[in-house]
């Protein structure tokens, strides 16, 4: 790739009450107020296979980060199958469809989840709807999916403490025809003018403070995001996006800041039995300090996925953090619990 991985600089201690080793400070970080929101963020979960045995059995995959989501006020994830009875398997190499029991498991760690990938429409428009309901009499947000297309891009918004966040999300992976029609369920597909509309109408119309779209991009194996997702990241923020999160290739890629916002182009694999490589079985969980301004800061830890798909947190592994006001990304290394690592 031609672009440079911004990963470079130093980061300041972002996080209150862990143990944080890190390159030299340039500059101090901003202090944290008591009416900062946090928002973490898991990537690619898949909950059949192994990960749906293990939740048959009474077990939890995301068990060894309960600290992590428990802590947080906004906790979302990237739902990378569907979930559902219903529906007949796509003609693709892999199809993904979880049983409704892993919805309260879900549940218990996630307040909601983005739908706008290649896999959540694996069994058709009936197991898409399907899904569209139990999570919502499971009381599990979404976004990025929908019964149609105007509620496939209409955003969902979460406040807290005074904060209003509205969530985008798109796809941008074939097969197209997972998309929401008129009058069909189905996810979000990535249109410049309608994600640039839907940003602007996430301020305009449904009051937001900040708008964050999440987005299934890139290329697969690509540790650096490529022309289309630098384009397009530059497009929303210039349409008034605060943060954008990506995934898809099913590694971590670069983080930049374009206009002071950052831009995770890629956070890889959570939850993921079907991997094929080291980098797949290494994906940051991020977590992001908001307040009215944007983001006041990021920090990610280290999921390291076993062969079964089940993550658990590598608290020696260094991994991007960045304070607002730094000019580059920094790494940050902590050694102490995910607990420690999002304590207020």
């Amino acid at each position: 790739m031609k672009y440079s991985v911004v990963l470079a600089a130093a980061c300041a201690a972002m996080v209150l009450g862990s143990t944080v080793a890190q390159t030299a400070e340039p500059t101090a970080p901003p202090a944290i107020t008591p009416s900062t929101v946090s928002l973490v963020f898991a990537g690619d979960i898949v909950l059949d296979d192994a990960a749906g045995a293990l939740i048959a059995r009474g077990g939890d995959p995301f068990d060894a980060f309960a600290s992590v989501f428990k802590a947080a006020d906004i906790r979302l994830g990237n739902l990378e199958c569907v979930v559902a009875t219903t529906g007949s398997a796509g003609d693709k190499n892999f199809t993904f469809r979880a049983h409704p029991r892993s919805l309260p498991v879900l549940k218990r760690h996630f307040d909601a989840v983005a739908l706008a990938n290649n896999h959540s429409g694996d069994y058709g428009r009936e197991a898409f709807a399907e899904m569209l309901e139990l999570l919502k009499a499971q009381g599990l947000g979404q976004f990025g999916g929908g019964h149609n297309l105007k509620e496939a891009h209409t955003p969902l918004i979460i406040e807290r403490k005074g904060l209003r966040v509205a969530l985008l999300g798109y796809n941008e992976f074939m097969p197209r025809s997972f998309e929401a029609d008129a009058n069909a369920p189905g996810s979000a597909w990535s249109e410049d003018e309608q994600v640039v509309a839907d940003i602007r109408a996430a301020r305009s119309v449904h009051k937001a403070d900040l708008v964050i779209p999440v987005m299934h991009w890139g290329w697969e194996n690509e540790l650096t995001a490529n022309a289309r997702q630098r384009q397009l990241a530059r497009t929303m923020i210039d349409a008034g996006a605060d943060v954008i999160i990506g995934g898809h290739p099913h590694v971590t890629q670069d983080i930049e800041h374009y206009r002071g916002k950052p831009i995770i182009y890629s956070v890889g694999n959570f939850v993921m039995k079907e991997t094929d490589n080291a980098n797949q079985r290494r994906g940051w969980v991020l977590r992001l300090e908001l307040d009215k301004a944007g983001v006041a800061r990021l920090d990610t830890a280290v999921a390291q996925i076993d062969m079964d798909g089940i993550p658990t947190p590598d608290l020696d592994a260094t991994s991007p953090c960045w304070s607002r006001g730094q000019t580059e990304v920094g790494r940050c290394v902590r050694r102490t619990s995910p607990h420690r690592w999002l304590a207020p």
